[in-house]
């Protein structure tokens, strides 16, 4: 298992609608994670600068690539948030990866 760790970051005010979205993220968009191998998905946020920091561990994370560019769930998804957050011109979070500099199993 690999961990994968990025920043991303909310528009202002929009904590509360990030949360809602997320309480209710869909069905299929969690099948599909699971089905790529994402085992465990964690995002926090940064209540001071809005910044948002997303740690999943999943078998390969080369998949990720595959799994935004070839299911369009996931580009349904990034469309339906990218009126509250900063996104690329294809609606993908615009994103941040952080290197991991310490791990204690």
């Amino acid at each position: 298992m690999e961990n994968v760790a990025f920043k991303m970051q909310l528009h202002h005010g929009q904590v509360q609608e990030y949360q809602r979205r997320h309480d209710e993220i869909w069905p299929e968009l969690v099948a599909l994670l699971k089905n790529t191998g994402v085992i465990d998905y964690s995002i926090f946020l940064d209540p001071s600068t809005n910044a948002l920091f997303a740690v999943l561990k999943m078998e390969s994370p080369a998949l990720l690539d595959e799994l935004s560019k070839k299911h369009p769930i996931v580009q349904k998804w990034w469309k339906y948030m990218s009126d509250i957050m900063e996104t690329n011109p294809d609606y993908s979070p615009l994103s941040t990866p952080l290197k991991e500099v310490f791990y204690l199993p």
